[in-house]
């Protein structure tokens, strides 16, 4: 018998996909794929498309002929059976009529080669004719759609995901046989297949390095939602832009200095621009470093470049900026992802496509890792920035022009990182200077080139005019480098090496305290340094009762505590709620969904830390949005507390704020010795100061003579650690403490008892 088409091997994937007309001879392919790799995964995903367009696409086994179906086919054609190919054509002309002659030969042909084949198996006459009605009707049923592409230059296609039976099989071949390609998806590996046509006679296996089995649980309708989503997220991006970025490729060498290189001698592809995309990490030489950028940036000037620089990290968006986007609320991120981009508007329209592919590219990356709303949020913050700086950077921007944005000191933030990889899909150079080694960076994209030099070099701002530029002498960086040895890992620190600290609370016995209480905070069970911020190993303790009962060496005992870093607060409340605070008519202005608007705040004019170094201001205001975060307090978030607690906490009196502008986390801290022996108790905004201290990093001790609940009212959780030591006296007046203590013996450890 002659066969219409002949199966034959597979070059690459990319033949299935090839006319008739280019192939060697009239060939299909009918291949059986074990397993996946990531070129299999583009092919089938291309395949599935051809066949779901102008093909079949079975998802499981075919389903015996029901029936009404098989009462039909009766009904129609009757059950009459020859193994004959007039009798088959003749039948087929009239069961499926939309072939044509050449068709229905083919395919008489194919399924009488088949039928012979099972006759040859020892198949008597009722087994080919209940093969014959399966096949007729799985034709009708399942098939029709392409009966009538059979021999056409583009063979139609047929992809089957599921375990094919003995009679499944048959008719894949019957259908490869009259002029269709095939793929047979085994998902369970080939071993089954192997039992029903053990020398591969009917089909090929596909083998390839780097195959690997389907994952458990993949399946053709994981594919289908794969490609109607990325068919959704397609139709968000609009029509195409013209140009493309390529980033760094262009590059002679891999150095800053590239970036001084003109956009036009870059390259000369006119579906491309030429940017680049660059981390510096650290410096190559401390004494030159400031006047080289300088001269950096005056090259870049010189040649008309625009040109943004920012230091010190990017500013949050402020409350107009962020007001300005208009939004909605949304179910999911490709929902919020196409209604947000309509945020982005440019006069020119290749710019403005690029703008939006970079935008949703940045945002829809990540496959839905991301709740909604903090997607939207991140949505927000690029939109907003993107608008802030926009006119700067693409005023009157024409092809093929670069501009320059270079953040300096550090990307210390998510945001910030999204922010320069989204800058990095347009026509614009992206550089990040930190020439300081001891920051982090938040920094990572496949396009970034990542520079590392050996100096590291402490820079607040990039040196844009001749005034910023600090030269260092040879002899002034010897002796920083000197310095940097000698305080590093060593156990010694510079004064206020540190700007930022974390409070340990620790739990101490009683007979504890007199000897941690006046030593450096160093020396203290706990401290340590991890990268730039130091763990405060602090005091906290209620001390209820008085020992033997006997008042006078009870108060000479404290009067011992009041050291010059001491605060001694005679009785409570401290702060009453009538008591004048400035701040309290302006601290709803600085809270916004539960964070402080730091800027706002160092700007308002009754802000009274601004005579406070820098890098104390930015810890105090840390601490008090930990405070806030924490609700160590009771109320907040809940009745207006917050705006209570920002009130006391930005009203420190000057005995505090003068204590807090010396501490240096390394050395002695500063300390609260309060007295409660009277009946009243701690007013809330009292809890709120000694809750904030904490935080700051205070030795804080509480003694309370009557051992009453005085200072636990305001708090979510016990506050202080609490010691029992005498018997509970009530009515006491506190005598004159602020005396300092006498010469002699040392008196912190006098108080226990102890001698020098």
């Amino acid at each position: 018998m002659d066969i219409m088409f002949r199966q034959a091997a597979l070059k690459d994937l990319d033949s299935y996909f090839a006319p008739l007309a280019q192939r060697q001879g009239k060939c299909v392919y009918f291949y059986r794929f074990p397993g996946t790799s990531p070129e299999v995964d583009a092919f089938l995903r291309r395949y599935y498309e051809a066949a779901r367009r102008s093909g079949v696409v079975i998802d499981g086994r075919l389903p015996n002929p029901d029936t009404r179906q098989l009462a039909y086919f009766s009904e129609m054609m009757g059950m009459d059976f020859q193994l004959d190919k007039g009798f088959l054509s003749a039948r087929l002309g009239k069961w499926l009529p939309r072939m044509s002659p050449a068709q229905r030969e083919a395919v008489a042909g194919a399924v009488f080669a088949t039928l012979e084949d099972l006759a040859r198996q020892g198949k008597n006459e009722n087994m080919l004719r209940n093969a014959y009605i399966k096949y007729m009707c799985w034709l009708y049923y399942r098939f029709e759609r392409i009966v009538n592409q059979l021999g056409a230059d583009q063979p139609p296609k047929i992809l089957y995901d599921g375990a094919a039976g003995h009679y499944e099989l048959q008719l894949l071949t019957v259908l490869s046989r009259a002029g269709a390609d095939i793929v047979l998806l085994e998902r369970e590996g080939d071993g089954g297949y192997a039992k029903l046509d053990p020398s591969s006679a009917f089909s090929r296996l596909y083998q390839a390095a780097g195959l690997v089995p389907f994952p458990p649980g993949s399946s053709l309708k994981e594919l289908q939602e794969t490609l109607a989503r990325e068919a959704d997220r397609q139709r968000l991006y609009g029509p195409p832009p013209h140009t493309s970025p390529c980033t760094n490729a262009w590059m002679d060498a891999p150095a800053l200095s590239q970036a001084l290189t003109s956009a036009g001698t870059r390259g000369e592809d006119p579906h491309f621009f030429y940017n680049c995309f660059i981390a510096q990490y650290g410096v190559e030489d401390k004494l030159t470093f400031s006047g080289d950028l300088f001269a950096f940036y005056q090259r870049l000037k010189s040649e008309k470049r625009r040109v943004c620089v920012v230091s010190g990290g990017i500013r949050p968006p402020a409350p107009e900026e962020i007001g300005a986007i208009r939004r909605k609320n949304y179910s999911t991120i490709e929902q919020m992802a196409g209604d947000l981009v309509q945020n982005i508007r440019c006069s020119d329209p290749e710019l403005q496509r690029l703008m939006v592919r970079a935008f949703l590219d940045i945002m829809l990356e990540g496959d839905g890792q991301t709740s909604t709303t903090k997607a939207t949020n991140q949505a927000v913050y690029l939109l907003c920035w993107l608008r802030r700086w926009q006119k700067e950077l693409f005023d009157h921007w024409r092809m093929p022009e670069i501009s320059v944005f270079l953040l300096f000191g550090g990307c210390t933030t998510e945001h910030e990182a999204r922010f320069l990889r989204l800058l990095a899909r347009l026509p614009v150079d992206v550089l990040l200077l930190q020439p300081d080694l001891n920051k982090g960076s938040c920094l990572n994209d496949p396009a970034l080139l990542e520079l590392r030099c050996p100096g590291s070099l402490p820079m607040d701002a990039f040196p844009s005019e001749p005034s910023q530029i600090r030269v260092r002498t040879a002899a002034y960086q010897a002796e920083r480098d000197l310095d940097d040895m000698m305080y590093r890992d060593s156990g010694l620190y510079r004064d206020r090496q540190y700007a930022k600290a974390e409070s340990v609370t620790l739990k101490v016995m009683y007979e504890e305290i007199a000897i941690l209480w006046d030593q450096e905070l160093k020396y203290r069970p706990s401290f340590q340094v991890m990268g730039d911020t130091v763990a405060l190993p602090v005091l906290l303790e209620k001390i209820c009762g008085v020992k033997d009962g006997q008042t006078g060496p009870y108060w000479q005992d404290i009067k011992k505590l009041i050291t010059p870093d001491t605060v001694l607060v005679p009785r409570i409340p401290w702060i009453r709620p009538t008591d004048p605070n400035p701040m309290k008519a302006c601290a709803a202005q600085f809270l916004q969904n539960g964070k402080l608007l730091k800027r706002r705040i160092a700007e308002h004019k009754s802000y009274p830390y601004k005579i406070l170094r820098k890098e104390m201001q930015d810890y105090l205001l840390d601490k008090l949005q930990l405070l806030l975060d924490q609700r160590i307090v009771a109320g907040t978030f809940e009745n207006g507390t917050e705006y209570t607690t920002v009130a006391v906490a930005l009203a420190l009196d000057k005995e505090l704020l003068r204590l807090i502008q010396r501490f240096d986390f390394t050395k002695k801290n500063p300390k609260v010795v309060a007295i409660a022996a009277a009946e009243e108790v701690l007013s809330l905004e009292d809890s709120i100061l000694f809750a904030y201290l904490n935080l700051i990093g205070f030795d804080i001790l509480f003694f309370v003579p009557t051992g009453y609940q005085c200072i636990e009212g305001h708090f979510r959780h016990p506050f202080a650690n609490e010691q029992q030591i005498g018997e509970y006296l009530y009515d006491l007046s506190p005598p004159d403490l602020s005396a300092p203590p006498g010469r002699g013996r040392n008196p912190i450890r006098k108080l226990f008892g102890r001698s020098r």
